[in-house]
């Protein structure tokens, strides 16, 4: 009798210790799934924007350059140059702080999908005809920033036209659509990250 109930007492401990070995981990584990990242890095974002178009995203990545006009525009860099995302600050944000540059910077905000097709490209056309063109470089070469980040490699606005068109047909021939999308964050927050 007394082998049977120290077996039982053994199997209850063996148990007891095997169910408190087992919820240990899971607590570290649920701990980690925590102390993930809340954010996207730059080309996690432009890979996927399409689908993300409308929603809230956080993303992270390299200032590179702040819009000299008011910093309302902020650059991300993500691997190399050509993953930039451009976030650009809300009126309630008010603008990004000069610190940024060069920095890791966090932005929260919505995606917005920027369209270029045949009809924003004539209505560019008549507004370089009606010298009607912003002040910040779209009269002449175009922000060399944007630019950059567009892919872009034209020094005037006719050219710049000209290479959207063939981008435009080049798309519409491959995937069947005669726009070429673009993304950009409205920013409502950011955060300089430490170093």
């Amino acid at each position: 009798m007394n082998n049977k109930l120290s077996l039982v007492l053994l199997t209850a401990l063996l148990s007891l210790a095997l169910i408190g070995c087992n919820k240990q981990k899971q607590d570290q584990s649920a701990t980690a799934e925590t102390e993930a990242p809340t954010y996207m890095e730059v080309d996690a974002l432009l890979a996927s924007a399409d689908s993300l178009v409308g929603q809230t995203v956080t993303v992270q990545g390299v200032c590179t350059h702040l819009c000299k006009h008011g910093a309302k525009k902020a650059f991300l860099m993500g691997s190399d140059d050509t993953k930039v995302i451009r976030a650009e600050a809300s009126e309630e944000m008010g603008a990004f702080a000069q610190e940024c540059i060069n920095s890791i910077v966090t932005v929260t905000g919505q995606l917005v999908e920027d369209r270029i097709d045949e009809a924003y490209l004539q209505n560019w056309e008549e507004q370089l005809k009606a010298q009607a063109a912003k002040e910040h470089g779209e009269g002449k070469a175009g922000c060399a920033n944007e630019k950059k980040a567009r892919g872009e490699t034209a020094d005037t606005p006719e050219a710049r036209i000209a290479d959207f068109r063939k981008q435009i047909a080049e798309r519409e021939a491959q995937e069947g659509k005669a726009y070429l999308s673009f993304y950009h964050i409205d920013a409502t927050s950011y955060k300089i990250e430490d170093q």
